[in-house]
């Protein structure tokens, strides 16, 4: 079982992606993602948060809004992921060169173009939403098969 964070920078008209592009076997290469990472031991999620985010983009951020968490079964096709979500809205410092791939804000509005992974196509705008989800993704050989969400209401 792997625990890890997926985290979404945004702005009121940008959300900051990252297209995964540099690092050698990585089994998101070629997609665009938010930024996060396993946690390690004794870290909380929102610990894994703030150094990934710290790690993957220069940023610090402030106040990261857990909006949720999905479950990818057998992901990688060995372990099962729990992967705590959060929205930030509030962050300081400049952008680096990031060692994961190519960082950019993309404009919400043309975030559905992106090449990302299927399901996160659907989970997306439920972050955005003042509710909590719970949510599994069960994926095979990298195909989305199908999911279930629960939303609860704050």
């Amino acid at each position: 079982m792997k625990l890890a964070t997926l985290c979404y920078l945004r702005t009121d008209s940008h959300t900051l992606m990252l297209h995964r592009i540099k690092k050698e076997n990585d089994m998101h290469a070629g997609k665009w993602n938010g930024l996060g990472g396993k946690l390690e031991p004794g870290e909380s999620p929102e610990e894994c948060a703030a150094r990934e985010v710290r790690e993957e983009s220069g940023l610090t951020v402030r106040n990261p809004q857990w909006r949720g968490v999905i479950t990818f079964p057998a992901f990688d096709g060995l372990d099962d992921w729990y992967v705590f979500m959060y929205v930030v809205y509030e962050f300081a410092g400049e952008l680096i060169d990031s060692p994961e791939g190519r960082l950019a804000w993309i404009p919400n509005e043309r975030l559905s173009e992106l090449n990302m992974w299927e399901g996160d196509h659907i989970f997306m705008p439920w972050l955005w939403e003042d509710r909590f989800f719970s949510a599994k993704f069960n994926y095979q050989n990298g195909k989305l098969i199908d999911y279930i969400v629960h939303h609860y209401d704050f």
